[in-house]
């Protein structure tokens, strides 16, 4: 396969072993080659620090499941580099490239094409690029602005702007790193490359599991959240790690995305009741709170069931299922209802005379109060935020207390042709009827004692508020009628 007309990366190894080689080739059959190697050829050998320069100009960390930034990982390999860098090519793991579109060329160079960012490019190795690039901006940056670099692309930026001042002084990089360069075996053969194109993620996903790399990581590279990041507000979805460590330490804590996945079950239960989606996928609503893992599990389940989606390239899928794309628009108001719930339920609670303040799981912000009280056990200091978008509230209490009103929503959704929709603004809705249905929700919490993990653990507590969210959307109806 000739390489297209997008720009040349020429890769250089210094020293460089071919897996198979010819004489495998020759040595063993066709099948028996083909078995061996998965429809893969790998070329592995040393490229010194030099000739990694091409890499640093032409290459993003996108194929990479895990964000790269700096800590106890890239802090081992600068050490290395400064102290032994002889010996770096031994204790280094290196970098893994792939790609599906390559040229060998004379003198044990290679000239590359990442035509897909996203699947091909550094799979595995992206500290060790990070580390090796800020080893090579030591030598023109000084120590503060070198500590500005956190990530990927603090590195970058630095390393565009200083480019011809490193390119003057690039011999003194010989350092060897171990690089792992893996193709199609036959580029020529259209099936091997979409063999090949299917593998990566898998190799790429195996290669980072010493790195603790989480399934929802290797999900998102799958584009199985696509749709989802599509339709989150943008105040919530910069939030949310949709990849491992991309979220930068200094910030607020992230939005798991198991969270978002676990809330999406309220309508794809919904569709599932009405047989709307391929048979045996639901989730016990329980589970939406005290496993979010399962839900994440069973999601990846349902996306790449090929009623559900498509494969375009390579190991990418595509939303074809119009029912969970509907699930998905209802999904994107959840993680605002879920923080409004949270925020209005204990006013909502003491509308009816009762004390939510009262147990001492239920902590208060108020500075006055807290300044005369005499025991400051049922106050907090800093004022509490909702988990979403971080709105200010004055109570902090476990979100099990909650989690079955956010599952009554499931109540005020009805189906359309073979779409989930809303049959009422939700939000709305909230604010006429909240006050009546914590009234009746006092039973459960009574019950349960005010335990979060009873309360929620239970699945009779979610269709007992499911019931009482389908009681006040009649009584709204029939208030519409008269």
């Amino acid at each position: 396969m000739p390489p297209s007309a997008s720009p040349r990366l020429i890769l250089r190894f210094a020293i460089l072993a071919e897996q198979p080689n010819t004489r495998d080739e020759d040595r063993l059959s066709h099948v028996q080659v083909e078995t061996s190697i998965a429809g893969i050829k790998r070329y592995i050998g040393f490229v010194r620090g030099r000739d990694l320069f091409p890499l640093f100009d032409n290459v993003s960390l996108e194929a990479n499941p895990r964000a790269a930034k700096t800590g106890s990982v890239t802090d081992a390999i600068l050490h290395s580099l400064e102290t032994t860098p002889e010996l770096f090519p031994f204790k280094s793991k290196g970098i893994l490239l792939g790609t599906s579109n390559y040229e060998a060329l004379q003198r044990s160079r290679f000239d590359l094409h990442f035509e897909d960012p996203s699947t091909e490019g550094i799979l595995d190795g992206g500290h060790n690029m990070l580390g090796i690039g800020i080893h090579m901006l030591s030598h023109v940056l000084d120590e503060a602005e070198l500590g500005r670099i956190t990530l990927w692309e603090d590195m970058k930026e630095q390393w565009d702007a200083h480019r011809s001042e490193l390119e003057g002084m690039k011999e003194k990089f010989d350092f060897l790193v171990p690089v792992e360069l893996i193709v199609p075996a036959n580029v020529d053969d259209e099936f091997n490359v979409q063999q090949f194109e299917m593998s990566v993620l898998d190799i790429c996903a195996a290669r980072n599991n010493n790195a603790q790399l989480t399934q929802e990581t290797k999900s998102n590279k799958m584009g199985l959240y696509a749709e989802i990041q599509s339709r989150l507000d943008k105040e919530i979805a910069d939030r949310v790690e949709w990849k491992s460590n991309e979220w930068e330490s200094n910030e607020s804590r992230p939005i798991k995305v198991r969270d978002l996945l676990a809330l999406a079950w309220i309508p794809l239960n919904k569709a599932s009741e009405e047989r709307l989606l391929p048979p045996g996928h639901s989730v016990a609503p329980q589970n939406i709170y005290r496993n979010k893992g399962e839900c994440s599990k069973l999601f990846d389940k349902l996306m790449v069931n090929p009623e559900v989606t498509r494969r375009t390239d390579g190991p990418v899928h595509e939303l074809i299922n119009a029912t969970v794309a509907s699930c998905f628009d209802i999904l994107k108001d959840l993680p605002k209802l879920y923080d409004k719930i949270y925020a209005d339920f204990p006013e909502a609670y003491n509308s009816h005379g009762y004390r939510f303040g009262a147990t001492s799981i239920v902590k208060i912000y108020d500075p006055a109060r807290r300044s005369a009280a005499k025991d400051k056990s049922g106050f907090v200091v800093s004022q509490p935020l909702t988990h979403y978008l971080g709105l200010k509230v004055s109570y902090r209490y476990p979100d099990g207390l909650i989690m079955p009103l956010v599952y009554g929503l499931k109540g005020l959704m009805k189906i359309e042709g073979d779409r989930v929709v809303w049959s009422t603004d939700p939000f709305l809705f909230l604010d006429r009827y909240l006050n009546d249905i914590a009234g009746a929700y006092r039973l459960v919490l009574d019950m349960a004692r005010f335990d979060p993990q009873k309360l929620s653990k239970n699945e009779a507590s979610h269709e007992f508020a499911v019931g009482e969210f389908e009681k006040a959307l009649i009584k709204h109806r029939s208030k519409a009628v008269a």
